[in-house]
């Protein structure tokens, strides 16, 4: 059996709690079917969606100078705001591009952005 194709973001992570409390926020929890690798989790939601968090290298990841980012995209755009309130780069705003989204940085400062179409 084949499995449709998918894109699945690795992030890399100075503190794999912290990140995992994170992305927790953003409905995201350990995958129960994933073994403990110790220093990678697998993260999933309820939608099917998954990222990987991998323990950077020491000195490697310099937070504030990340040139990581990622995108998710979510209907529930204002409750998942409220949830990371006090953290927001930018609140919940109509973007010239057709997306309704916010940003924030993770623990890393890797800019994770949450958005929907605009219809």
């Amino acid at each position: 059996m084949s499995e449709k194709r998918r894109v699945v973001a690795v992030i890399p992570c100075n503190n794999l709690a912290a990140s995992e409390d994170f992305y927790g926020l953003l409905g995201f929890r350990r995958d129960p079917d994933s073994e403990d690798y110790g220093d990678y989790v697998i993260l999933t939601d309820d939608g099917g969606a998954e990222i990987h968090l991998t323990k950077a290298a020491e000195d490697w990841l310099v937070p504030g100078k990340s040139p990581f980012g990622i995108y998710f995209y979510a209907d529930d755009v204002e409750e998942l705001a409220a949830r990371l309130k006090g953290r927001l780069l930018y609140p919940p705003v109509k973007q010239p591009w057709g997306m309704f989204e916010f940003a924030v940085s993770d623990p890393d400062e890797h800019l994770v952005r949450v958005g929907r179409r605009i219809d």
